[in-house]
């Protein structure tokens, strides 16, 4: 078991050239790996494209994954039927789904991906290949309950605002959390340590961990998503 809570930032990011198979360049950064976490999580990522940038068509025949609109507007292929997503809209893309994705705006699209081990097709139980939705911006959805479309093992999403000066903490007990600051600074305590936090850094705790993050005098806003961690032996 992982005795300290990963920190990564996205302040140097790849090149990618030729992302699923598209013409043209975009950015990437891994923010955390499954090496270590005990949930069902594949990768928690930061991704990137220009203007007229696309990430190209593809399946994931073994993951889902959660997009999370940082910045820009876009255009979402699911199963071939195009959605317009802008900055703080979520895509919930189930086991099967053919997706791509391509920046429509005039400005570069950033979004944050969680992708995560979905439960094996079996011939009496074959791959659902409809599990998919774009929830229109968190920030007036409120908490999504992610399992009421996704069969795997992420469960609440949601962006929290702290006010100046405001904290709270976060106990991986019985779950594992990823944490990206979207907004505003603060400080994040943690196996005692303090750790400076601002836009684009990203935290996540495996199990048996925990974490006490304060604002500053900005205030702090961040995506927050929490994933099931099955029972039994670690």
């Amino acid at each position: 078991m992982r005795e300290a809570v990963v920190v990564a930032d996205v302040h140097a990011p790849a090149d990618v050239h030729g992302v699923h198979a598209a013409e043209g360049h975009s950015r990437w950064t891994c923010l955390a790996r499954r090496t270590g976490l005990h949930g069902g999580w594949e990768a928690v990522e930061w991704a990137w494209l220009p203007p007229g940038g696309v990430s190209g068509e593809h399946l994931h025949s073994r993951t889902e994954e959660l997009y999370f609109l940082l910045s820009g507007r876009g255009e979402i292929t699911l199963d071939g039927r195009p959605h317009l997503v802008r900055a703080g809209d979520t895509v919930l893309t189930g086991l099967g789904t053919r997706h791509a994705l391509r920046n429509t705006g005039r400005r570069p699209l950033a979004w944050l991906v969680v992708e995560l081990t979905a439960p094996t097709a079996t011939k009496e139980h074959p791959m659902d290949r409809h599990h998919s939705a774009v929830v229109r911006d968190l920030r007036a959805h409120g908490p999504l309950d992610a399992s009421t479309v996704l069969a795997g093992p992420l469960r609440t999403v949601r962006l929290t605002q702290l006010p100046a000066g405001g904290s709270t903490a976060l106990d991986a007990h019985g779950e594992e959390h990823t944490v990206f600051i979207t907004g505003g600074s603060g400080t994040a305590r943690a196996t005692g340590r303090h750790v400076s936090v601002a836009r684009g850094t990203a935290l996540t705790l495996p199990l048996g961990t925990s974490a006490w993050l304060s604002a500053g005098s900005e205030g702090l806003e961040y995506f927050h998503a929490v994933l099931a961690v099955p029972e039994g032996p670690q």
